[in-house]
């Protein structure tokens, strides 16, 4: 499969994700250059890489502009903010190929009412679950007894983006009834504001896939730990580690989910009007009963990208700009050819998060965890006067092991993430410890 290749490509965005994009695309084939905007303090430090730090990814003039200026082929648009501005609807407009959803298709993600809806007409699994707007605080309550009684957990959800923090898994029924005014107070009573889901049990597992409106294909599988402290505890957050493969969900089962999750939400999006080009995202609960769909995110996770980017062994520019032209080959596999091994990432986030962190602290041992030969990808960094790095936001630095299998990858991981301080450093430990045993390949059900 040959597929022409962008030579320069604009990423958008600055965290970790857009870092691991960037060192991704830059090492590939005919690249002569990857520029990130506004990017982290260490993204234009790849090879054939550079940073526009004052760029506002949220105003679409000025990317069209950036876009023009820099003469960029293909415009990889990283976090969820600019697509629910429609920031690849300008950017088409102005004949720029964009990777990513327009905004009408990354409702998917800004609506979890309209992800249950496309979801429930296109025949994907999902938990039982109802949507509320700002006045229906008695309805609300209602369906929250109705699943206590008959013995569910509770989830509420806030609707809008919430940068992977907007989401409580409720300890009772009675706290569930507590906290909805937080959700449905003084919001408007003509759009949903929460949705209140029965609890899934299982285990999590993210299946990203390139989509082109029609076709889609696979990414490694990997597993995000979302708590911000050891055992799952603690508030929380985008994304403290993450690990590929999952031993308990194998290529066969990517690929089945890809045929019942993923193609059947792109036949109703284009069935809609909103055909869906990007990343699909699909946050997955491995139950009893099979996978169920979470949730929908509309860009390829963070903290998941890197450890998902490093196992990939076929170039990623050439794929997405066929996508983004809606021109993915008809013969194209379901999932992508992997390099053996595995990978495990731990995040390295500052004092305050996931509230307000602190910002401005002197970080230590960045070289030290690079000669170990871990990568260390920039998500909340400035460089300093002086020389070396800070902190400059809430997850930090993601530290990647890499090994033969999930276990030395982690030791790998861990090595590296130990040379590197701060005051005020948080991190977990457990990322990947605890693995689940083998499984035969889990049917997607629908």
């Amino acid at each position: 499969m040959s597929l022409p290749a962008p030579t320069r490509t604009l990423v958008l965005g600055a965290g970790g994700r857009e870092h691991a994009i960037a060192w991704k695309l830059a090492a590939e084939p005919g690249v002569n250059e990857v520029i990130v905007a506004p990017g982290s303090a260490a993204s234009g430090h790849e090879s054939r890489g550079s940073v526009r730090p004052g760029c506002d990814p949220l105003d679409a003039d000025a990317l069209v502009e950036l876009a023009r200026r820099t003469s960029a082929e293909l415009v990889v648009v990283g976090p969820e903010a600019p697509l629910a501005v429609g920031a690849v609807d300008a950017l088409a407009d102005a004949g720029i190929a964009a990777f990513g959803p327009t905004r009408a298709a990354a409702r998917l993600e800004t609506s979890k009412a309209f992800c249950h809806e496309v979801a429930e007409a296109a025949g994907v699994r999902m938990a039982r679950a109802r949507a509320f707007g700002g006045g229906d605080l008695a309805a609300a309550e209602a369906f929250v007894r109705e699943l206590d009684e008959g013995g569910a957990g509770i989830v509420l959800k806030a609707d809008g983006l919430a940068g992977g923090k907007g989401v409580i898994v409720a300890s009772s029924g009675q706290q569930a009834l507590e906290l909805l005014p937080s959700f449905l107070e003084r919001r408007p009573a003509d759009a949903p504001a929460l949705v209140i889901e029965e609890r899934l049990d299982g285990r999590e597992a993210s299946v990203i896939a390139i989509c082109d409106g029609t076709r889609a294909v696979g990414l490694p599988a990997a597993r995000d730990h979302k708590r911000l402290c050891d055992g799952d505890a603690g508030p929380n957050t985008g994304g403290m580690g993450a690990y590929s493969p999952l031993p308990d969900f194998d290529d066969e089962a990517v690929e089945a989910v890809i045929e019942t999750v993923h193609r059947p939400i792109l036949a109703e999006m284009a069935r809609r009007g909103s055909a869906f080009r990007g990343f699909l995202y699909a946050g997955l609960m491995l139950t009893d009963q099979g996978p169920a769909l979470l949730e929908c995110n509309v860009r390829l996770g963070d903290p998941e990208a890197q450890v998902i980017l490093p196992r990939l062994a076929a170039p990623l520019g050439a794929l997405l700009l066929a996508a983004a032209r809606g021109r993915l080959p008809d013969a194209i596999p379901s999932s992508l050819p992997v390099f053996p091994g595995a990978t495990v990432g731990v995040v390295l986030a500052a004092k305050g998060y996931p509230g307000t962190p602190r910002r401005g602290d002197a970080i230590r041992g960045v070289e030290a965890a690079e000669a170990s030969g871990a990568l260390v990808f920039h998500a909340g960094t400035i460089e300093r006067p002086g020389g070396g790095f800070g902190t400059s936001g809430g997850r930090v630095l993601p530290v990647v092991g890499r090994g033969h299998d999930v276990p030395a990858a982690r030791i790998a991981a861990e090595t590296a993430a130990e040379a590197i301080s701060w005051d005020g450093l948080q991190r977990r430990h457990d990322i990947a410890r605890d693995l689940p045993e083998p499984a035969a390949a889990i049917g997607a059900s629908r």
